[in-house]
Protein backbone atom coordinates (compact mmCIF):
# COMPACT_ATOMS: atom_id res chain seq x y z
CA UNK A 1 0.00 0.00 0.00
CA UNK A 2 1.33 3.28 -1.17
CA UNK A 3 2.19 5.73 1.88
CA UNK A 4 0.01 8.90 2.09
CA UNK A 5 2.30 12.01 2.72
CA UNK A 6 1.13 14.54 5.21
CA UNK A 7 2.52 18.11 3.67
CA UNK A 8 2.38 21.49 5.31
CA UNK A 9 2.23 24.91 3.29
CA UNK A 10 4.15 27.96 3.98
CA UNK A 11 2.54 30.82 2.31
CA UNK A 12 5.35 33.96 2.32
CA UNK A 13 4.42 37.29 1.64
CA UNK A 14 7.37 40.06 2.28
CA UNK A 15 9.42 37.40 4.23
CA UNK A 16 6.52 36.11 6.47
CA UNK A 17 4.26 33.05 7.03
CA UNK A 18 0.71 34.36 5.87
CA UNK A 19 -2.61 32.84 5.81
CA UNK A 20 -5.99 33.87 3.97
CA UNK A 21 -9.33 32.82 3.16
CA UNK A 22 -10.45 32.33 -0.18
CA UNK A 23 -6.87 33.36 -1.12
CA UNK A 24 -7.65 36.90 0.39
CA UNK A 25 -7.13 38.58 3.86
CA UNK A 26 -3.95 37.75 4.54
CA UNK A 27 -2.36 37.37 8.14
CA UNK A 28 0.44 37.28 9.72
CA UNK A 29 1.63 34.08 11.13
CA UNK A 30 5.52 33.48 11.28
CA UNK A 31 8.96 33.09 10.38
CA UNK A 32 9.07 30.65 7.57
CA UNK A 33 12.86 29.26 8.82
CA UNK A 34 11.47 28.92 12.46
CA UNK A 35 8.00 26.85 10.85
CA UNK A 36 9.89 25.12 8.66
CA UNK A 37 12.34 23.86 11.13
CA UNK A 38 9.07 23.11 13.98
CA UNK A 39 7.54 20.53 10.42
CA UNK A 40 10.64 18.99 9.53
CA UNK A 41 10.97 18.30 12.81
CA UNK A 42 7.79 17.12 13.40
CA UNK A 43 6.60 14.63 10.99
CA UNK A 44 5.99 16.66 8.31
CA UNK A 45 6.63 14.31 5.15
CA UNK A 46 7.35 17.24 2.86
CA UNK A 47 7.13 20.90 2.67
CA UNK A 48 5.82 23.70 0.25
CA UNK A 49 7.25 26.96 0.35
CA UNK A 50 5.14 29.71 -2.29
CA UNK A 51 5.99 33.10 -2.29
CA UNK A 52 2.79 33.92 -2.89
CA UNK A 53 3.06 37.31 -4.91
CA UNK A 54 5.98 36.79 -6.78
CA UNK A 55 4.02 36.38 -9.68
CA UNK A 56 1.74 38.99 -9.17
CA UNK A 57 4.10 41.59 -8.65
CA UNK A 58 6.45 40.52 -11.74
CA UNK A 59 9.17 39.57 -9.78
CA UNK A 60 11.43 36.55 -8.99
CA UNK A 61 11.16 34.68 -5.72
CA UNK A 62 13.34 35.64 -3.21
CA UNK A 63 16.34 33.29 -2.10
CA UNK A 64 17.55 34.52 0.42
CA UNK A 65 14.97 32.97 2.91
CA UNK A 66 14.95 29.91 0.66
CA UNK A 67 18.09 29.47 1.63
CA UNK A 68 17.95 29.53 4.73
CA UNK A 69 14.73 27.05 4.71
CA UNK A 70 16.35 24.69 2.61
CA UNK A 71 19.45 24.34 4.95
CA UNK A 72 16.97 23.96 8.11
CA UNK A 73 15.03 20.88 7.06
CA UNK A 74 15.57 17.07 6.56
CA UNK A 75 12.44 16.77 4.17
CA UNK A 76 11.86 17.55 0.62
CA UNK A 77 11.47 20.79 -0.32
CA UNK A 78 8.77 21.66 -3.44
CA UNK A 79 8.99 25.22 -3.80
CA UNK A 80 6.91 27.99 -5.66
CA UNK A 81 6.45 31.35 -7.03
CA UNK A 82 7.57 33.39 -9.75
CA UNK A 83 8.69 30.17 -11.78
CA UNK A 84 8.46 31.97 -15.25
CA UNK A 85 12.18 30.28 -16.86
CA UNK A 86 14.13 27.20 -16.77
CA UNK A 87 16.74 29.37 -15.59
CA UNK A 88 14.38 29.95 -11.84
CA UNK A 89 14.26 26.55 -11.64
CA UNK A 90 18.22 26.31 -11.68
CA UNK A 91 17.83 29.02 -9.20
CA UNK A 92 15.52 27.86 -6.56
CA UNK A 93 17.28 24.05 -7.17
CA UNK A 94 20.70 25.87 -6.27
CA UNK A 95 18.82 26.86 -3.50
CA UNK A 96 17.81 23.63 -1.97
CA UNK A 97 14.74 23.17 -3.58
CA UNK A 98 13.95 19.39 -4.48
CA UNK A 99 11.24 20.22 -6.41
CA UNK A 100 9.75 23.05 -8.69
CA UNK A 101 6.14 24.35 -8.43
CA UNK A 102 4.64 26.03 -11.81
CA UNK A 103 2.17 28.16 -11.72
CA UNK A 104 0.99 30.98 -13.48
CA UNK A 105 4.77 30.19 -15.40
CA UNK A 106 3.35 27.36 -17.18
CA UNK A 107 0.05 29.54 -18.08
CA UNK A 108 2.27 32.37 -19.56
CA UNK A 109 4.23 29.85 -21.14
CA UNK A 110 3.34 25.90 -21.64
CA UNK A 111 6.46 25.22 -23.44
CA UNK A 112 8.18 25.51 -19.68
CA UNK A 113 6.77 22.23 -18.39
CA UNK A 114 8.50 20.27 -20.98
CA UNK A 115 11.46 22.13 -21.16
CA UNK A 116 12.15 21.73 -16.86
CA UNK A 117 10.83 17.90 -17.36
CA UNK A 118 13.38 17.51 -19.97
CA UNK A 119 16.34 19.09 -18.12
CA UNK A 120 15.74 18.52 -14.60
CA UNK A 121 13.07 15.05 -15.21
CA UNK A 122 9.80 14.95 -14.51
CA UNK A 123 10.27 14.08 -10.84
CA UNK A 124 11.13 17.75 -10.51
CA UNK A 125 8.00 19.17 -11.90
CA UNK A 126 5.11 19.95 -9.90
CA UNK A 127 2.26 21.35 -12.01
CA UNK A 128 0.25 23.69 -9.29
CA UNK A 129 -3.04 24.65 -10.41
CA UNK A 130 -5.59 27.39 -8.97
CA UNK A 131 -9.33 25.81 -9.34
CA UNK A 132 -12.41 27.99 -9.10
CA UNK A 133 -15.64 27.28 -10.00
CA UNK A 134 -16.93 29.69 -12.96
CA UNK A 135 -20.99 28.90 -13.77
CA UNK A 136 -20.33 25.39 -12.42
CA UNK A 137 -16.98 24.59 -14.62
CA UNK A 138 -13.64 24.53 -13.51
CA UNK A 139 -11.43 26.63 -14.38
CA UNK A 140 -8.32 28.00 -14.13
CA UNK A 141 -7.01 31.09 -12.17
CA UNK A 142 -3.68 32.86 -12.11
CA UNK A 143 -1.45 35.23 -10.14
CA UNK A 144 -2.29 33.45 -6.73
CA UNK A 145 -6.40 33.16 -8.06
CA UNK A 146 -6.70 36.58 -8.80
CA UNK A 147 -7.14 36.10 -12.59
CA UNK A 148 -9.36 34.24 -14.55
CA UNK A 149 -7.98 32.68 -17.23
CA UNK A 150 -10.92 31.66 -18.87
CA UNK A 151 -8.74 28.01 -19.48
CA UNK A 152 -11.22 24.71 -18.60
CA UNK A 153 -9.02 22.61 -15.54
CA UNK A 154 -9.23 19.23 -16.19
CA UNK A 155 -7.99 19.48 -19.81
CA UNK A 156 -5.20 22.37 -18.83
CA UNK A 157 -3.90 19.53 -16.33
CA UNK A 158 -4.35 16.53 -18.58
CA UNK A 159 -2.03 19.02 -21.31
CA UNK A 160 0.60 19.85 -18.77
CA UNK A 161 1.33 15.82 -17.33
CA UNK A 162 1.61 15.03 -21.15
CA UNK A 163 4.31 17.50 -21.18
CA UNK A 164 6.24 15.83 -18.27
CA UNK A 165 4.37 17.74 -15.12
CA UNK A 166 5.50 14.29 -12.62
CA UNK A 167 2.86 15.63 -9.70
CA UNK A 168 -0.28 17.91 -9.58
CA UNK A 169 -1.06 19.87 -6.59
CA UNK A 170 -4.97 21.02 -6.52
CA UNK A 171 -5.66 24.09 -5.44
CA UNK A 172 -9.11 24.66 -4.97
CA UNK A 173 -9.84 28.81 -4.54
CA UNK A 174 -13.95 27.78 -3.27
CA UNK A 175 -12.59 25.85 -0.25
CA UNK A 176 -8.96 27.78 0.81
CA UNK A 177 -9.14 28.68 4.44
CA UNK A 178 -12.75 27.51 4.94
CA UNK A 179 -12.33 24.63 7.00
CA UNK A 180 -15.40 22.29 5.64
CA UNK A 181 -13.17 19.93 4.09
CA UNK A 182 -11.40 19.09 0.75
CA UNK A 183 -12.87 19.39 -2.36
CA UNK A 184 -13.81 15.85 -3.17
CA UNK A 185 -15.48 16.53 -6.28
CA UNK A 186 -12.63 18.48 -7.81
CA UNK A 187 -10.13 16.09 -6.81
CA UNK A 188 -12.16 12.91 -8.03
CA UNK A 189 -12.27 14.80 -11.35
CA UNK A 190 -8.35 15.32 -11.75
CA UNK A 191 -7.73 11.52 -10.00
CA UNK A 192 -9.30 10.13 -12.92
CA UNK A 193 -7.83 12.29 -15.36
CA UNK A 194 -4.22 11.74 -14.55
CA UNK A 195 -2.05 8.65 -13.22
CA UNK A 196 0.40 11.29 -11.83
CA UNK A 197 0.18 11.69 -8.13
CA UNK A 198 -1.90 13.84 -6.79
CA UNK A 199 -1.88 16.30 -3.82
CA UNK A 200 -5.27 17.65 -2.35
CA UNK A 201 -5.14 21.48 -1.05
CA UNK A 202 -7.76 23.70 0.29
CA UNK A 203 -10.18 23.09 3.40
CA UNK A 204 -8.51 20.88 5.83
CA UNK A 205 -10.24 21.94 9.20
CA UNK A 206 -9.85 18.91 11.03
CA UNK A 207 -8.32 15.07 11.34
CA UNK A 208 -12.05 13.90 9.77
CA UNK A 209 -11.04 15.75 6.28
CA UNK A 210 -7.96 13.70 6.09
CA UNK A 211 -9.27 10.80 6.81
CA UNK A 212 -12.64 11.14 4.49
CA UNK A 213 -10.37 12.65 1.68
CA UNK A 214 -7.91 9.35 1.34
CA UNK A 215 -11.19 6.80 2.20
CA UNK A 216 -13.53 9.01 -0.24
CA UNK A 217 -10.69 8.80 -3.07
CA UNK A 218 -7.62 6.64 -2.73
CA UNK A 219 -6.52 7.93 -5.51
CA UNK A 220 -5.20 11.15 -3.99
CA UNK A 221 -1.55 10.45 -2.49
CA UNK A 222 -1.24 13.41 0.15
CA UNK A 223 -2.92 15.97 1.43
CA UNK A 224 -1.40 19.46 2.06
CA UNK A 225 -2.58 22.25 4.05
CA UNK A 226 -1.54 25.42 5.96
CA UNK A 227 -3.52 27.34 8.80
CA UNK A 228 -5.13 24.26 10.92
CA UNK A 229 -0.85 22.78 11.14
CA UNK A 230 0.16 26.90 11.51
CA UNK A 231 -1.91 27.39 14.46
CA UNK A 232 -2.22 24.20 16.29
CA UNK A 233 -5.21 23.19 15.92
CA UNK A 234 -3.99 19.93 13.97
CA UNK A 235 -0.47 18.21 15.11
CA UNK A 236 0.73 16.33 12.58
CA UNK A 237 1.77 13.42 14.87
CA UNK A 238 -1.52 13.28 15.85
CA UNK A 239 -2.99 12.85 12.36
CA UNK A 240 -0.92 10.79 11.33
CA UNK A 241 -1.89 8.26 14.46
CA UNK A 242 -5.12 8.78 13.33
CA UNK A 243 -4.84 8.32 10.04
CA UNK A 244 -3.35 4.45 10.69
CA UNK A 245 -5.88 3.96 13.51
CA UNK A 246 -8.41 4.53 10.36
CA UNK A 247 -6.06 1.66 8.11
CA UNK A 248 -4.64 4.86 6.34
CA UNK A 249 -0.85 4.19 5.71
CA UNK A 250 1.43 6.93 6.74
CA UNK A 251 4.91 7.67 7.99
CA UNK A 252 5.52 7.35 11.51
Amino acid sequence: MITKRIIPCLDVKNGRVVKGVNFEGLSDVSSPVELAKYYSDNMADELVFYDITASAEGRRLFTDILTEVASTIFIPLTVGGGINTTDDFDRVLKCGADKVSVNSGAIKDPSLVSAAARKYGDQCVVLSVDIKRVDGVFRVFAKGGRENTGMEAISWIKKCVASGAGEVVVNSIDTDGVKKGFDLEMLDAVCNAVSVPVIASGGAGKKEDFIKLFKTLPGVDAGLAASIFHFGEVKIQDLKQTLRENDIEVRL
